[in-house]
């Protein structure tokens, strides 16, 4: 199986923000940065069934709480949002890292503290679709987070707000959130199963 690099440290060509343009988010010292305002953006490169990698780091924001603290998202298929979030000491919630946004709450809360790297590795299986279109299974996923299992083989029941869209599809793309913080990410990558 072959690793597919999406983001290596050196340049963000893989990735464009919604309208299509080129990635404005800041590439420095071996990783991508949040450029607050400037958009989302995605990666040119889908998949289907797929283990993924993304090592993000939220900035230190003492005076900020709830959601706007260190937040962004890595969507799976665009459309399925896990939280990034500085969650450090808190009890796991329907909106804190890890959790899938509005929808599914960690089991439990490996986060560390804010400015320190943290990683997610995902095994994600795509929605199945018949010959009409129709889904006939929906998507799973796996999250092992710092590497600790905070979903276990997670059944996707819809998406999740704020996506590249609602419709669901067979392969599509990966998308970061931009949430106005600087949140930063490097090491992203997958192997598609």
């Amino acid at each position: 199986m072959e690793k597919v690099m999406l983001f290596d440290g050196k340049d963000a060509s893989k990735w464009r923000h919604r309208d299509g343009s080129e990635c404005k988010w800041t590439v420095r010292n071996g990783c991508m940065t949040v450029k607050p305002g400037t958009g989302d953006i995605y990666c040119t490169e889908n998949y289907s069934d797929a283990m993924l990698h993304v090592e993000f780091r939220c900035p230190d924001m003492p005076e900020a709480s709830g959601q706007g603290k260190g937040n962004s998202g890595v969507y799976l298929h665009g459309c399925y949002e896990i939280q990034v979030l500085d969650s450090y000491e808190l009890e796991p919630m329907i909106n804190g890292c890890g959790s899938l946004y509005c929808l599914a709450t960690v089991l439990s809360n490996p986060s560390r503290p804010p400015m320190e790297w943290q990683t997610y590795d995902i095994i994600f299986r795509a929605p199945r679709f018949d010959e009409a279109g129709n889904i006939t299974e929906k998507g799973r996923l796996t999250l092992l987070f710092n590497g600790e299992c905070v979903h276990n083989n997670l059944e996707l029941e819809r998406t999740t707000p704020g996506g590249l869209s609602e419709t669901i599809q067979q392969s599509a793309p990966l998308l970061l959130q931009d949430h106005g913080n600087l949140v930063s990410f490097r090491n992203i990558w997958l192997v598609r199963l």
